[in-house]
């Protein structure tokens, strides 16, 4: 029995070990480590007691593997970022300035912004632990000043304040209860609570330096039995209304409100994530409405506030079986191009969720990447796991070396991408009550 206990933990070990720098272990990767290595003694002790012949020194080889294996998994990890960092400047350029992602200091970020090698930061509330929303706003401005000192674009700077439960800057920030909190309303007086609640968001936002929100959720209230298969998205919880028409109007004025104190508002998550009981977080998971009951219902309200105001789209990691049974729509060109720019004729600025999500990173990051920017999306999101830039990076600029990348799509992009990084308050005068 002891023997075969070494064996199970030694393999177990021997593939986390191998697989440390997943971000599914991100916030246990300390502790992670430091147990790792209280085992490991113990182990070897325990293996080097043992008497025996050959099983006992391929025990041996297991034990002695783990610290390689995580050694090996650092190193590639080190390996991935001195391809980006020493990349040529003007290639690396090309494809940096479609990521966006999350960072954990101002040593971390410094770098990449500085040599442009990132288009945009994602913030959230680990970068306000242990300081103020006053020296988190200071840190975006030197920042800031970095990418002007170079003549870069400024960067565009997001979090995820949509009130309610997934508020990331508060209590720094104000904390509001969920939009849909207004929803109830008579007509005339949702539109302005909406749009007074966006305003708020949007001095809050805006005097941080924040200039781009991922709210408002526009995905529909659809009623469902509670599913153990969603552990984060919850959009039940997050959603407006189940009516497309009352979405609509209070998505509308809460990104007028944003988009007046120049905050850009982010609409998410595309196709449409109601209907949708697996947690993309996780799990890879499928929308099998037919596309005209979602063009009828859960696409109204997208199509509402896109074509009254410069908000930009998030596209989420469903696959909808009646468009692209094969992929997720945040790499589908049959989604992207298909529907979003060739049917909509939408021509803002598109960005991923996040793709350090299972639904993705777990079924081929590279893949995803070069689709992705192929497709026409214009911002690539490596949010919960900043560290994965490196490997999603790595990926655009093997796929742009070997001729992969569409050069006709990439130029399109970069036409929206320099609308998008101007500073100037965003027009929302179409959008009507």
């Amino acid at each position: 029995m002891g023997r075969m206990l070494l064996w199970s933990v030694g393999a177990l070990l021997l593939i986390v070990g191998a697989n440390i720098n997943d971000p599914f272990l991100m916030r246990f990767r300390f502790w992670c480590l430091a147990a790792m290595a209280v085992i490991w003694v113990a182990g070897m002790w325990t293996v080097a007691r043992k008497q025996g012949g050959a099983a006992r020194h391929l025990l041996l080889l297991v034990w002695l593997g783990i610290p390689c294996a995580v050694a090996a998994a650092q190193g590639a990890l080190a390996w991935r970022q001195l391809v980006v960092m020493s990349a040529d400047a003007e290639v690396a350029r090309l494809v940096g300035r479609h990521f966006m992602i999350g960072y954990d200091s101002f040593d971390d970020a410094a770098p990449l912004v500085r040599r442009g090698l990132v288009g945009g930061l994602y913030v959230t509330r680990r970068n306000l632990e242990g300081r103020s929303a006053a020296e988190l706003g200071a840190e975006i401005a030197r920042l800031q000043d970095i990418r002007k000192a170079e003549g870069l674009p400024p960067l565009l700077v997001a979090t995820d304040q949509e009130g309610g439960t997934v508020s990331h800057l508060s209590p720094a920030l104000t904390a509001l209860p969920p939009l849909a909190s207004v929803a109830d309303m008579p007509a005339p007086l949702r539109h302005a609570a909406a749009r007074d609640y966006g305003a708020q968001h949007g001095r809050e936002l805006a005097a941080l330096g924040i200039n781009v929100n991922f709210a408002p959720v526009v995905d529909l209230q659809v009623p469902h039995p509670p599913s153990l298969l969603d552990w984060n998205s919850r959009i039940g919880k997050r959603a407006i209304s189940g009516d497309p028409a009352v979405v609509g109007q209070v998505a509308l004025g809460y990104a007028r409100g944003l988009a007046e104190a120049g905050v850009r508002p982010t609409v998410k998550h595309f196709p449409g994530m109601g209907r949708v009981t697996a947690d993309t977080h996780v799990f890879r998971a499928t929308l099998a409405t037919p596309k005209d009951e979602l063009a009828r219902s859960d696409w109204q309200p997208f199509r509402d506030l896109l074509s009254a105001s410069d908000a930009m789209v998030m596209v989420g990691h469903v696959v909808v079986s009646d468009i692209d049974p094969d992929r997720p729509a945040s790499h589908s060109r049959r989604v992207i191009d298909g529907v979003l720019r060739g049917e909509w004729g939408f021509d803002g600025p598109i960005i991923t969720d996040d793709l350090v999500m299972g639904a993705v990173y777990h079924h081929g990051l590279c893949t995803a990447v070069e689709e992705a920017l192929n497709a026409g999306v214009d911002l690539l999101l490596v949010a919960y796991d900043g560290r994965q830039y490196y490997r999603a990076m790595g990926c655009a600029l093997t796929a742009l070396g070997q001729g992969r990348l569409d050069s006709a799509t990439l130029t399109r992009s970069e036409t929206r991408l320099a609308r998008v990084h101007r500073p100037a308050p965003l027009d929302m005068a179409s959008a009507a009550p």
